[in-house]
């Protein structure tokens, strides 16, 4: 994954390759998440009868090829030409789900026309619910199955390399121009997402913003309307518009996940945001073993954030995830090389999943639990 982080560095302007690559603050989470999990010693087993290896599961009433997904990535349009319509095909194509962000460069309708089968939806709760309660019908009008709500973004977190580098902060002709000489200087992405990508437009909230459809007005949209007054009794307004499975992405905390239990969610995600959100909480991997016994058997747990390897995923479901969603992984790949490369992105962590599975002496997904860690 390496190779896609550098190969996306030289692709994309700088504003865009340091949103995808940067945390909150001074991203102590961003490394914790990385370092744990690479800390973390899988028990090679041998002379195991190993195969036939299976790496499918079954997740919301759907079968998959591995206990992987593409989490949702804002703003991921931008990174290769419709991003999001190339993310869902390359996704299908792996047997896999895909999760559209709310603030996506492409629309709900739009990723629906790319896609041959039902994909996720990811939501964030705005100040205005019955634009919330429009854009979930859209979801199901468009035929998602399942909802992910995000919940730990009632108010963004600090990201000061998007200060730095003219994605926030610079506003009206003065950061234009700046992302523009950036641009410039990345003729490949100029031309294939610049001239020939747009609309440059959030397809998902654009009866939002109106005419205002620049980067600088999106950030001071994202601002104004994100609502930092959501609670738990809010889940009865998603409830009540949305009747597929609904999972709580954000979970840290034990009891939070007890409370997405009671309040009947199908699932949680275990995540910090990636680094992105709080500085200095746990890492997805230090938090996730009690979340699971916590709520094992009541509800479904997914994890994110740090996982650049298919030996990064046998670990989470070491610790006790159902499936591992991809987030910084797959946005490299597609700032890259699009979707052909998050296709190849994908057959490698297939790849490697199997053969941890293999060395580690198991056959089923199932089959991974802590057992297979190093004590």
């Amino acid at each position: 994954m390496s190779d896609y982080r550098k190969l996306a560095r030289r692709r994309l302007p700088k504003f865009l390759f340091e949103y995808v690559d940067g945390g909150s603050y001074d991203e102590v989470t961003l490394r914790r998440n990385r370092t744990d999990l690479q800390n973390m010693a899988l028990r090679q087993r041998v002379l195991r009868d190993v195969s036939n290896v299976d790496l499918g599961i079954e997740l919301f009433g759907r079968r998959q090829s591995m206990p992987i997904a593409l989490g949702p990535i804002g703003l991921a349009g931008m990174l290769a030409r419709r991003g999001e319509r190339q993310a869902v095909v390359a996704a299908e194509d792996a047997g896999i789900p895909f999760c559209l962000s709310t603030v996506s460069a492409c629309s709900l309708s739009e990723v629906a026309d790319a896609a041959r089968a039902p994909f996720w939806f990811q939501l964030y709760m705005m100040r205005d619910r019955g634009f919330v309660r429009d854009l979930l019908a859209q979801a199901r009008e468009q035929g998602c199955k399942v909802l992910v709500f995000t919940v730990d973004m009632p108010v963004p977190g600090a990201r000061y390399r998007d200060y730095r580098s003219g994605l926030a902060g610079a506003s009206g002709l003065r950061g234009a121009v700046r992302r523009g000489g950036q641009a410039l200087r990345h003729p490949g992405w100029a031309i294939d997402v610049g001239l020939c990508g747009r609309p440059h437009s959030l397809g998902n909230v654009a009866p939002l913003l109106g005419r205002k459809t620049g980067l600088d007005d999106f950030f001071a949209w994202m601002r104004g309307n994100f609502d930092p007054s959501v609670t738990w009794r809010d889940l009865e307004f998603i409830r009540g518009a949305w009747d597929g499975p609904l999972v709580i992405k954000g979970i840290l905390d034990a009891d939070d996940a007890r409370a997405a239990a009671d309040l009947g969610a199908e699932g949680i995600v275990v995540s910090n945001h990636g680094g992105r959100q709080l500085d200095g909480v746990p890492s997805t991997a230090e938090a996730l073993p009690a979340i699971v016994d916590a709520v094992t058997g009541r509800l479904k747990v997914l994890a994110d954030s740090g996982v650049r390897s298919g030996l990064d995923v046998a670990r989470l479901l070491c610790l006790g995830a159902d499936c591992v969603l991809l987030g910084r992984a797959w946005a490299y790949a597609l700032g890259a090389g699009g979707g052909t490369a998050v296709r190849h992105m994908l057959t490698l962590f297939q790849a490697e999943l199997r053969v941890a599975l293999s060395l580690t002496g198991v056959n089923r997904i199932a089959e991974l639990d802590r057992e297979a860690l190093v004590a």
